[in-house]
């Protein structure tokens, strides 16, 4: 079959499985992994190569570790130092701690036996984020728990591919501390590298791109970077995805953040779907057959053991019974990282083929079960479990996430630095977006945290927070861009307040139209303040009252007009009676005035 075909077969599953398991309550997770299922040799047998598309697939790890790396900002690191360190190394030290006897039981060796309570200690990082991002309980205590947990999995992976010959024989770490120093410092020396060029080249290079306004040669260079660094590190004899990931992490600070988190997401997404199709795919049901009794013995073991320790780091954490049993359903999986630090372990004659195949079909089974693991938790655990005080239960428990802003201001031009200087005065968490590299270099000089991106874009909507922020203050100066961005927040984020500035009288009417929360008029404040000075310096009496009268008036017909926006006729006609009832209205006010002032005078 041309490649061409394969593709559309892949397509094809996908665009079938993932609604209908969605549409059941399932998951999209579950729907990539059953299309896998389906297509594979052990059932409609459509694909054969199962392991090159595992292996092409893992590009969405990749992907995805580069997009953990942007969320990890100094400032994150601090806030969530104790869920990675502290409960992400406990979970890790705990379960290999107790894998660790029962594998060199089975393996006869201490030596393997640690190897591979090790690697089974490890969790998914792509099923766990992508299960819980999608039924959106990434923010939630126990969301924040496992992504502590994952992160900290995903560092581990690292120091873990360079020791891994040393668990060959006696000699790598019979002969002192000296074979184990030397990977250590190569591994050192290349990180340092890496991050010492990205350091000095990469936010020049992005600048340079960004002042050529061309958006293909953004993405282009996005995945380049991502990718780039990727090669550079499997170069080295580092993982792929630590390179990624130690993109990311030098990005995390930059000011294009947002962007290039939004333009890996659609390459992101395709590939992670494509991941979790091969390892349906890659489920060696024959293995199965022919020793069911081993291969569900160590799919049971690793997943009771796994599910008992992170119900006790939830409790440690200090999360309630209800997000512990939440966390240990999550997370009780082994990880894709188990197919590549096994395969490291085959090449490095550290295991036998006996050993790895049954593992790796373990590992696959493990993935598939954990989102109806889940599911099972949702639907029948968790109803049995609440409380009516549950609800808040724990939650202060979690520090303030500074991903999540409480306010995005679109826009950084001379309305939006005002709002944004007022926030952070107050230091009320916001993510600003502009479009312009000109105006993100000047407004970032002074502090203010400003991103470079596209508002009208979803996914820089979705990368800058929209889906947890409370209010969106749009201040885009460009009438088309911001009604077009009004649009967007309106459609997509129904949630989230609208603020909007306008530049003119009709730009208000058309984002009154939207139903925009508040408008106001780019020049009216300072308007209404000038005339009422103007009629303080001519000692006008009641001042206040004509001025509050006038606007009140005003915007009564703005709403009026709302209805005609596009009728330019109509327009005008609304606009002359309106005039012609505010001089009777003003007329009304004088003969009123006259009258109190002969009362007066009796």
């Amino acid at each position: 079959m041309t490649m061409m075909g394969e593709v559309v077969i892949f397509l094809g599953s996908a665009v079938i499985m993932v609604p209908l398991a969605r549409k059941f309550g399932l998951g999209a997770v579950l729907g990539y992994l059953a299309a896998g299922i389906l297509i594979g040799p052990w059932v409609l047998g459509l694909i054969e190569d199962v392991e090159t598309i595992l292996h092409f697939s893992e590009l969405g790890i990749v992907l995805l570790l580069f997009v953990i790396g942007l969320e990890l900002r100094p400032s994150r690191l601090m806030v969530l130092r104790k869920l990675i360190f502290v409960n992400g190394a406990m979970q890790l030290f705990l379960t290999t701690l107790v894998l660790w006897p029962l594998a060199a039981w089975w393996l006869e060796s201490w030596r393997s036996g640690l190897l591979v309570s090790v690697v089974l200690a490890l969790s998914s990082t792509a099923i766990g984020l992508q299960m819980l991002a999608e039924k959106k309980q990434l923010t939630a205590p126990y969301g924040r728990q496992a992504f502590g947990v994952l992160l900290f999995q995903d560092i581990a992976v690292i120091p873990l591919l360079a020791l891994i010959p040393l668990f060959g024989g006696a000699a790598g770490l019979d002969t002192g501390g000296e074979s184990l120093l030397v990977p250590i410092l190569q591994t050192s020396l290349i990180i340092a590298a890496i991050i010492f060029g990205g350091r000095l080249f990469l936010r020049p290079i992005f600048r340079v791109i960004v002042m050529s306004d061309v958006r293909e040669i953004f993405l282009a260079a996005v995945l380049l970077v991502a990718l780039g660094t990727a090669l550079l590190a499997d170069w080295a004899g580092l993982s792929m995805a630590l390179g990624a990931f130690l993109a990311g992490v030098l990005l995390s600070d930059s000011e294009y953040r947002h962007e290039l988190e939004a333009g890996i997401e659609p390459f992101k997404g395709l590939l992670l779907g494509l991941f979790f199709i091969a390892v349906g795919m890659s489920i060696d049901f024959g293995r199965v057959i022919d020793g069911p009794g081993l291969i569900f013995a160590l799919v049971a073991v690793l997943m009771t053991v796994k599910f008992l320790v992170l119900l006790f780091v939830g409790r440690f954490a200090g999360l309630s019974n209800r997000e512990a049993l939440s966390l240990a359903f999550a997370l009780p999986q082994a990880g894709e990282f188990g197919f590549v630090l096994f395969t490291v372990s085959l090449e490095e004659q550290v295991l036998s083929p006996s050993v790895v195949d049954p593992l790796i079909v373990a590992i696959t089974i493990s993935m598939a079960l954990t989102p109806l693991m889940y599911l099972i938790n949702e639907r029948l655990i968790q109803p049995r479990l609440a409380r009516p005080d549950d609800e808040d239960e724990g939650y202060h428990e979690i520090p303030d996430d500074d991903s999540e802003p409480k306010v995005i201001v679109a826009g950084l031009g001379r309305v939006g630095q005002i709002v944004a200087r007022n926030l952070s005065m107050l230091d009320i968490h916001f993510t600003a977006l502009d479009y312009d590299q000109e105006q993100v270099d000047f407004v970032r000089k002074f502090g203010h945290r400003v991103y470079y991106g596209n508002a009208t874009n979803l996914d820089v909507l979705r990368a800058a927070g929209a889906g947890h922020a409370k209010l969106f203050v749009l201040t885009i100066s460009d009438i088309e861009i911001s009604v077009r961005t009004a649009e967007m927040v309106k459609r997509h984020f129904p949630h989230l307040k609208i603020y909007a500035r306008a530049r003119n009288r009709q730009h208000a009417l058309e984002l009154m139209h939207l139903q925009v929360d508040f408008v106001v008029r780019e020049t009216w404040l300072s308007s209404i303040e000038l005339a009422r000075s103007t009629l303080e310096a001519l000692e006008v009496r009641q001042v206040d009252d004509y001025i509050e009268q006038f606007r009140r008036h005003d915007e009564e017909t703005l709403r009026e007009q709302v209805e005609h926006k596009d009728d330019f006729d109509e327009l005008i006609k609304i606009g002359r009676r309106s005039r012609k009832q505010l001089e009777a209205l003003f007329a009304e006010d004088r003969i009123f005035l006259k009258q109190n002032k002969k009362s007066d005078t009796e």
